[in-house]
């Protein structure tokens, strides 16, 4: 296997543009602000710019521990779908069939606000509106995509936007071997992730936000928040940490820390891409249990992505961003099963990071008026367009208004919380074990294993 030339420095996205930032000072001391925000990910940063928008006056502060853009909002696949990705049926407890359609279309939205606030703040994230296109490379994968995009559409999402496709039209957009359909999704786009979150940070503070970086955020209550340079006071604390959570003393068993890797290619001839084809820029996956995530980027190289070290015991965070020998070992795997073509090419970079994971593995937003409180997160690994969606709805809940946002099924939904240890560990480790065996029997023409439905109940996935 060839090495990457690089491990960590947080991910290859910072490479691109030049290296990781200058911090921005941390906090001076005891604070106080009408609402501070804790993370400067794509949540808090998208949360504050909206809560600014709809009132310049509001006196925000946003307490980041590393730097605006550290976690999973600066080292992500750079899919921007506005996707509905958790189980719709269990939104049914907050909601009705009508309210979840219309979180679906709600979500459907997302990229093209993203898009519009980009353009209208000059954030240059090499933003390029494409489709989705997730390959089927056997028998069960067909079946599952076929139901998948039955399921969708039977959920509001129209036939214009999800569509199946032949292999004949499968191989003409991206030359995959062994390729049997593909489900398209249109009206998403591929982005710079690390560009969008530090034109958008940039964005805030030009609004007049404050952003404090090199700020570990210790303990969070109603109107105070502890960090490791002084107490901030403040009327409303909204949380939004995400993959980090489990950091926070009172929040571990509340979403658990999953682990998600990269690898990218140095960039490809011309030579290479006539045999790949994908010219439309596509952002690319597969529908095996254990999925991967694709795509090429700007300067012509292939990203993909997928599974790391799946959870490490008692919700532990690695934060160095580098990812252990066999993740990069399997990745560069799917590198030369989808792109035989590319089989040699140079590994730059690989890297990792967490996404937040609830306990029904659904998304949430929320805020509690009597103890000034707000959450958002949990968005299981699609929190590009997720987070602008949950931005919009935490600003709407803090400001006290009632809006079409603030009546969708995921606001103020709770869940029950992971299990203590070692029953998270050995749950979760063993849904992936059993999702590598239903992907292997697949793979040698089995048909669809009940091994991936055992391993999903198993965890609530």
């Amino acid at each position: 296997m060839t090495r990457p030339q690089r491990l960590g420095d947080v991910s290859f996205w910072y490479s691109d543009i030049g290296g990781l930032p200058e911090r921005r000072p941390p906090l001076a001391g005891h604070a106080s602000a009408d609402i501070c925000i804790v993370g400067a990910g794509y949540t808090g940063l998208w949360t504050a710019y909206y809560l600014k928008k709809a009132d310049p006056s509001l006196d925000i502060l946003i307490v980041e521990k590393e730097f605006a853009g550290f976690g999973a909002s600066g080292r992500n696949g750079g899919w921007l779908t506005g996707g509905f990705a958790w189980t719709h049926e269990k939104y049914r407890s907050t909601g009705t069939d009508e309210g979840i359609r219309a979180m679906v279309q709600a979500m459907n939205g997302t990229v093209d606000e993203v898009i519009r606030v980009a353009e209208a703040e000059g954030i240059d994230a090499d933003i390029l509106r494409t489709d989705e296109l997730m390959v089927a490379t056997n028998p069960a994968q067909l079946e599952r995509m076929q139901e998948e995009v039955a399921h969708r559409l039977s959920w509001g999402e129209g036939a214009d936007r999800v569509f199946a496709i032949s292999a004949e039209e499968a191989h003409a957009r991206v030359n995959i071997p062994n390729t049997l359909g593909a489900m398209i999704i249109t009206g998403v786009a591929r982005i710079q992730p690390a560009k969008l979150v530090r034109g958008l940070a940039a964005a805030v503070e030009r609004l007049g936000v404050t952003i404090a970086e090199g700020t570990e955020v210790l303990d969070i209550q109603p109107g105070r928040i502890v960090t490791d340079r002084g107490t901030i006071r403040a009327g409303k604390v909204l949380r939004a940490t995400e993959g980090f959570t489990a950091a926070l003393k009172n929040n571990r068993r509340d979403w658990l820390p999953l682990n998600s890797a990269q690898i990218v290619t140095e960039p490809l001839p011309d030579a290479v891409w006539n045999e790949i084809g994908w010219q439309n820029h596509e952002i690319l996956g597969d529908t095996a249990n254990v999925y991967c995530y694709c795509q090429r980027t700007r300067e012509g190289r292939i990203a993909v992505g997928g599974r790391g070290t799946p959870y490490r015991f008692g919700s532990g965070i690695d934060a160095s961003g580098i990812p252990d020998t066999a993740t990069v070992d399997r990745l560069i795997a799917v590198l030369r099963r989808h792109f035989p073509a590319a089989a040699e090419a140079r590994v730059d970079h690989a890297w990792c990071g967490v996404l937040g994971v609830p306990r029904d593995w659904c998304a949430t937003v929320g805020y509690d008026p009597k103890s000034g409180l707000g959450w958002a997160g949990g968005y299981v690994g699609v929190g590009v367009s997720t987070s602008n969606l949950a931005g919009r709805t935490l600003a709407d809940l803090a400001l006290d208004r009632a809006t079409e946002l603030t009546g969708l099924p995921w606001v103020n939904r709770r869940v029950r919380r992971w299990e203590p240890e070692p029953l998270r560990w050995l749950g979760i480790n063993a849904m992936y074990r059993l999702f590598d065996a239903a992907d292997r029997h697949e793979a040698a023409g089995g048909g669809v294993s009940p091994l991936a439905r055992i391993g999903a109940a198993l965890t609530g996935r």
